[in-house]
């Protein structure tokens, strides 16, 4: 029992990050009917520089200074690399057909997972975390990323249902054209959206670089995972993209838990059944809906 209580734990854990990643998707899709497929890279830039605050304190100062500045950093400079995506990369195609942004989006991925592959930037080799920082936190490692997880998602739930910025949001994903008659500053908006997302990312990244590893192609495999929770959920939806990433890890820790040995690679591959069987079901997504489109 208490080892199903365990896997239960880290399930949630796991889930609890592709949610936060699976936000960044959903926001941006809401707002700009775009699917940023940088965004995965963007987790991996935050777990990088996670990586590089962390080598750069952890003998310096006391480790919960240092965890502060890994988490703080990680969400400066990934905030900051999803404005200048946006600004630089989408805002100057906004009114192009959005094949050319899904290029673009695709573009920009390739640039960051081959920028991080160089020697000076990082490098093609994978990276520990410091074992002092992921030993502060003891055996309840899954514990604290789900209640870091948790906090945030509250968080930024509330900003959105909440906050003037968050009706912002929610009147441009409703309509955008209305949105910009109405005098909201659309731009401004979807700056902040990007932002927001990306410092989500960051969390994610630093906190799977603890679990796992840091690798400039991490952000492959965890943004696929991420996003299929995303349409899983509805895409543009928020309480869909948090039930599709809680789900999707869940399912993964029980398979990596209980299949048997030589077996468990094939956990990653339940992502993909389960977005399969429950679209052909829903093809909506748990809880997006159906929209009709006049021709």
């Amino acid at each position: 029992m208490q080892g199903l209580l365990d896997q239960l734990l880290i399930g949630l854990s796991i889930g609890a990050t592709y949610a936060l990643i699976a936000l960044g998707y959903t926001m941006v899709y809401g707002v700009l009917r775009l699917i940023n497929f940088a965004h995965g890279d963007v987790y991996m830039v935050g777990a990088v520089s996670g990586y590089y605050i962390a080598i750069a304190l952890v003998d310096r100062a006391p480790v919960w200074v240092t965890l502060t500045a890994v988490f703080g950093g990680a969400i400066i400079v990934c905030a900051i690399l999803g404005f200048f995506i946006e600004y630089l990369a989408y805002r100057p195609l906004r009114n192009r057909p959005r094949l050319v942004l899904l290029i673009t989006a695709i573009g920009v991925s390739l640039l960051l997972e081959n920028l991080f592959q160089l020697h000076f930037v990082f490098g093609p080799t994978h990276q520990n975390y410091p074992e002092k920082l992921r030993a502060a936190f003891g055996n309840h490692f899954a514990r604290v990323s789900l209640g870091i997880s948790l906090v945030l998602m509250v968080a930024m739930t509330w900003l959105i249902m909440k906050t003037k910025t968050g009706l912002a949001l929610r009147a441009m994903s409703y309509r955008f054209d209305t949105a910009q008659l109405m005098g909201i500053n659309t731009n401004r908006i979807i700056s902040l959206t990007f932002m927001f997302g990306s410092a989500l990312a960051a969390v994610a990244g630093v906190l799977d670089g603890m679990r796992y590893k840091v690798d400039p192609l991490m952000g492959i495999s965890s943004g696929l995972k991420a996003f299929i929770a995303a349409v899983l959920g509805g895409i543009g939806n928020i309480p869909g993209a948090l039930i599709g990433g809680l789900l999707i890890g869940l399912i993964e820790a029980m398979l990596n838990g209980y299949l048997p040995a030589g077996y468990t690679a094939y956990s990653d591959a339940a992502a993909f059944v389960i977005l399969i069987l429950i679209l052909l079901v829903k093809p909506a997504g748990l809880l997006g809906r159906a929209t009709q489109e006049k021709v």
